[in-house]
């Protein structure tokens, strides 16, 4: 028999407790990719609290570095791809790239360690939850800002596939993420607080399953005729002349095989700077959407200039039939791979990439103009890859806009990641952004995944991946603003800073 009060046994127990989390983590991370991981995830959670719980008597500093493996067995098995990008195509040492990934995943596991902090710092009651939601939702925003964030692989996009995703429309992803942590603590605190945790969670998925019968947008006008071509080129072409020709005859000869009133290819689908391009290439092309009426939006690399002299963009550029040439430059930037940290230059330089530092565009871009005959304009906000897992920032340029937004639209290459869950990753971001904004969206991607998601955030066609194909659909616009787009993040940042100061003035620990 084990004595319980043993302190050594306490100690054996607690000395598990990093490598328990860290596995923790990694199943947390795993269960994202199954098909109802947002409900998998609630009680896998509640399980992670119970460990912490039991190291309420531990010191400060064994505290946080068993939280901190949680974070940290969550995101090296969420995006170890960024490996794939570092060696594979950036052709990275395999070591550096692997100490890079753990690097990477250890800083943003931080966040999750200070939010878990809550558990120690207030004393338990039938609020705790509240304050650990609080503390995460704080945590997970500060990560999507601080250093230009970085908010992948947050709860909030699994939801789609969970019981909160009807709560995006009111309150956005971070409200979805506060629901997340609340159920799960109380689903841990079913033993001690009984009535109130079943109750609490009850109400919860009610209300949430009950919002979902609320729509704030609505269709506007007749649907659209789209077609999404995926070319399926890998990223180690790039930068061969000769294929990078391939690349753009057959983006050319696929526009031109089907007229729609939009057809898309993907981000820096023309892998060149504009400039650069075959002679008269831009000009074709808007002749073929004067003559076909067809709408053109052609992801290629732009050239600005700036402070620094000439410099290159990611942009997305429109040819209308009805209207002038329309272009986005990418303005939420990836660091490292489109533009250099300061003091980080070594860094970019064991990649052998180039173009590695863009020019940022601004964030009071308007939206592009989908032009028909005879008809009422579409609009459609742009996104760039990366751009599309910052829905505080797209909900504001939305609701900023002067003209009103219709229509999603994300340009993405994730052929840099290969064979990954980078893709499906980057899906249910997009289907998030859908719910926050009621608004249909359109990927149009190099290796997949090409879609079209509904004003539900549902997948209405989709291609499969790592095939050349082109997907034509007919999608219906829809007009208005969710309660998430005129507020933003504001109404939950401002309930988790109050909940956290009325915790603070209450229940700390002393």
């Amino acid at each position: 028999m084990v004595d319980l009060h043993s302190g050594k046994t306490y100690r054996s127990v607690n000395s598990l407790a990093p490598i328990t989390l860290l596995f923790l983590g990694a199943l947390l991370a795993l269960s994202a990719e199954l098909p109802f991981g947002g409900w998998v995830q609630i009680p896998l959670l509640s399980v992670v609290w119970w460990r912490l719980r039991l190291l309420k008597d531990s010191s400060l500093k064994q505290y946080l570095f068993s939280s901190l493996a949680f974070g940290i067995g969550y995101f090296v098995v969420g995006i170890w791809w960024l490996y794939i990008s570092l060696h594979n195509v950036g052709g990275m040492n395999a070591s550096l790239a692997s100490i890079a990934v753990f690097l990477l995943s250890t800083y943003v596991a931080f966040y999750f360690a200070i939010a878990c902090l809550s558990i120690r710092l207030f004393k338990t009651s039938c609020w705790s939850g509240l304050l650990l939601a609080s503390s995460w939702v704080l945590g997970e925003y500060l990560r999507g800002e601080l250093f230009t964030g970085f908010p992948w692989m947050g709860l909030a996009e699994t939801q789609v596939n969970g019981p909160f995703a009807s709560i995006a429309p009111f309150l956005g992803g971070p409200a979805c993420t506060f629901l997340v942590i609340w159920t799960s603590w109380e689903i841990f605190q079913l033993k001690q607080h009984f009535k109130f945790s079943i109750v609490s969670i009850a109400a919860l998925i009610t209300i949430s399953q009950l919002a979902g019968l609320t729509s704030f947008t609505k269709p506007f006008g007749e649907p659209i005729s789209i077609r999404l071509i995926q070319g399926n080129f890998e990223q180690s072409i790039k930068f061969n002349p000769l294929a990078s020709n391939r690349q753009i005859d057959f983006y050319v000869s696929e526009i031109k095989r089907e007229a729609a009133d939009l057809v898309i290819i993907p981000e820096t689908a023309f892998p060149w700077p504009q400039n650069n391009l075959p002679a008269g290439l831009i000009t074709y092309l808007q002749d073929f959407s004067n003559t076909s009426s067809s709408n053109l939006l052609l992801g290629l690399v732009g050239e600005v200039a700036t402070d620094k002299g000439l410099q290159y963009t990611n942009r997305a550029t429109g040819l209308s039939p009805y209207v002038p040439p329309y272009q986005y430059d990418k303005s939420h930037l990836v660091p490292f791979g489109e533009f250099i940290p300061s003091g980080f230059q070594w860094f970019v330089q064991a990649l052998y990439v180039p173009m590695s530092d863009f020019a940022r565009g601004s964030l009071k871009q308007a939206p592009f103009n989908i032009a028909r005959k005879d008809q009422p304009a579409i609009y459609a906000a742009i996104t760039i890859c990366y751009e599309d897992v910052f829905g505080g920032e797209l909900a504001s340029r939305i609701q900023n806009s002067e003209a009103p937004v219709n229509l999603l639209i994300n340009m993405t290459n994730l052929a840099w990641f290969g064979q990954s869950q980078a893709p499906t990753q980057q899906l249910r971001l997009s289907q998030l952004r859908s719910l926050e904004t009621g608004l249909p969206a359109l990927r149009a991607t190099n290796t997949g995944i090409t879609a079209v998601l509904g004003a539900d955030g549902k997948i209405l066609a989709a291609l499969p991946e790592f095939t050349q194909a082109s997907l034509s659909a007919q999608v219906q616009p829809y007009t208005g603003k969710t309660p998430y787009v005129i507020w933003g993040n504001f109404p939950i940042l401002s309930i988790s800073c109050l909940l956290l100061i009325w915790g603070l003035i209450r229940h700390r620990h002393f």
